[in-house]
């Protein structure tokens, strides 16, 4: 069970120091990035929908076997609030292509204020290519209910497993053959980081809940000081504790891969997704 490891987003100006050496321009970031980790979050597309030639550069600008997850545009989940979805997830994979074999999973991640729509939210999976990966992230309690589950088994998507706290705050629910983990705020000193104990639970989790086959991705969206990249390395070392398979950071001892191990695989390992 490969578990791809990286933090949400990579231009972070209190990660110089952190991850990124005196002296390298943030031009090169993600180049620098890059020979650390073998995937990232786009959590700016969230923001701001990149053109088509900023993902091709992307894609100029990392290594083979390098994975870019895109989060959808809030225009789609957060001002449609999911409705009409033919346009806008057809703009967005008309650019994200671009990225090629870097492509990655697509993150839907719905607004804390919108209540479940089952009906709505299996249209707007079904408008998607078949073979893009697409992991939902829903934020009110009312999402939590079977009929939201079978949706998700129905097309092949991850829900989201997202921690707060350090604990838990969406059902662990496996509907895919893969998974995806989001990690916002941890309890541990300095703020907002994790301890050793919750990320060894965590690891604990995705070694029962998927087998040696599936790919999991895990990301980091607690960037303040460098907390994310501290932590991904730390989650790295519990994966591979637990005699997982974990791709960097911190690759060290039995079951880690290393940067150039992930570049020889084919990049139909990496996408590969089952009817």
């Amino acid at each position: 069970m490969p578990v791809f490891i990286g933090t949400s987003g990579w231009q972070y100006r209190d990660w110089r120091g952190v991850l990124y050496p005196e002296g390298v321009p943030q031009r090169l970031w993600l180049e620098e990035y890059a020979r650390r980790f073998v995937t990232v979050e786009n959590n700016n597309a969230f923001y701001r929908l990149p053109e088509r030639r900023t993902f091709a550069e992307w894609r100029e600008r990392t290594p083979d076997g390098f994975v870019m997850a895109v989060k959808v545009s809030r225009f789609l989940t957060h001002i449609k609030r999911l409705k009409d979805p033919e346009e806008p997830v057809e703009r967005l994979m008309g650019r994200a292509e671009a990225l090629g074999e870097r492509l990655g999973p697509v993150l839907l991640q719905l607004p804390p204020t919108l209540r479940a729509d089952a009906r709505a939210l299996d249209a707007v999976l079904a408008c998607f290519p078949r073979g893009v990966r697409v992991a939902v992230e829903p934020r009110h309690d009312s999402w939590w209910t079977d009929e939201i589950a079978g949706v998700l088994a129905a097309r092949g998507a991850a829900l989201c497993w997202a921690d707060r706290g350090s604990r838990p705050v969406t059902p662990l629910w496996r509907t895919a053959d893969w998974g995806y983990l989001r990690f916002h705020e941890g309890r541990a000193r300095p703020w907002p980081g994790y301890g050793r104990q919750a990320l060894v639970s965590w690891a604990d989790r995705v070694a029962d809940a998927w087998p040696d086959r599936s790919d999991v991705y895990a990301f980091f969206n607690n960037d303040p000081g460098g907390a994310a990249v501290r932590d991904a390395a730390a989650f790295t070392r519990a994966v591979v504790a637990r005699g997982r398979t974990a791709v960097p950071p911190a690759a060290e001892g039995p079951g880690a891969s290393t940067p150039a191990d992930l570049r020889s695989r084919r990049p139909s390992d990496h996408f590969r997704r089952s009817d």
